[in-house]
């Protein structure tokens, strides 16, 4: 018998990946997880049905969400991350010799003990001692900093549920104040290509537009994703993605990646026209 795991994308749109057997499946007291074995993409985790990770693509979205800013400010050394249960930014953060303390805000203790025993080569991250989990609402968690960090990275689930807070003004305001005059926010930025992603994209740039000097959006392609075709948002007090990329210190670190690299960094912020017209329409909106 098949079994597969399907995913609405839409109303009309279904993603579906071929399952060899279940392995966890449980409701925290914010979400329902599930892990799940499959043949092309290995094991992968869900959140309320929505696919978080999968062992195949997850190097792509943590190497963006990481490397691109820390290429900008490779002397980050106090860094912030929110959300990220799974453990695979704390991964790629743990590869910066520089990097002093990594604190891990995760509102769902159960999530990293799932992606521990589940997820190990995700989870690894946790292991590194720089990392510190703080089992606390984001939103609460970043009001009690001023002038803290020198990065902060939204690893967010989407925005329903525990993650609807991580996408309003105020939190956004609350990362702008939490930052050092030289520091950057980057945040998971939804897709582009569906009408219900597109708008919450839409609403997150205004939103972090109308609080930060520098909102910047860059790309990355991630099969299992809605559409592919995903996005980020890169945010700063004053230093711009492109121009300050420090290519040459950043190569210097010796660092192995599959997908992010210095000379894909700038590309990766020229966007589709229509993607650069919903970005203009949502800035302008009244």
């Amino acid at each position: 018998m098949d079994l597969w795991y399907n995913e609405l994308h839409t109303p009309n749109v279904r993603f579906s990946i071929k399952v060899e057997r279940q392995l966890y499946s449980a409701e925290s007291r914010y979400q329902r997880i599930d892990v799940f074995e499959s043949p092309e993409f290995g094991r992968f985790l869900t959140l309320d049905g929505f696919i978080m990770l999968t062992e195949k693509d997850e190097f792509i979205y943590h190497e963006m969400i990481t490397h691109v800013p820390m290429a900008v400010k490779p002397d980050a050394r106090r860094v912030l991350v929110v959300g990220a249960g799974d453990g695979g930014v704390a991964r790629e953060l743990a590869r910066y010799p520089a990097i002093e303390s990594i604190e891990v805000a995760e509102i769902d203790r159960q999530v990293v003990d799932v992606c521990r025993e589940y997820l190990p080569r995700t989870a690894v991250g946790f292991d590194d001692p720089r990392v510190t989990v703080h089992y606390q609402d984001g939103m609460r968690f970043i009001r009690k900093f001023e002038d803290a960090f020198d990065l902060i990275i939204v690893d967010s689930t989407d925005p329903t549920g525990p993650g609807e807070s991580l996408f309003t003004k105020e939190f956004y305001g609350s990362c702008h104040k939490a930052l050092k005059a030289d520091g950057i926010m980057v945040n998971q930025h939804e897709s582009p290509f569906y009408p219900d992603d597109a708008a919450a994209m839409a609403r997150a740039h205004k939103r972090i537009r109308s609080t930060f000097a520098v909102s910047r959006v860059y790309q990355a392609h991630i099969p299992t994703y809605p559409s592919g075709h995903w996005l980020f948002g890169f945010a700063s007090k004053g230093a711009d993605p492109v121009r300050d990329l420090d290519a040459e210190r950043w190569n210097a670190l010796g660092i192995t990646t599959r997908y992010y690299s210095v000379s894909l960094h700038a590309g990766a912020f020229c966007l589709p026209r229509y993607v650069e017209e919903m970005l203009d329409n949502a800035v302008n909106a009244v």
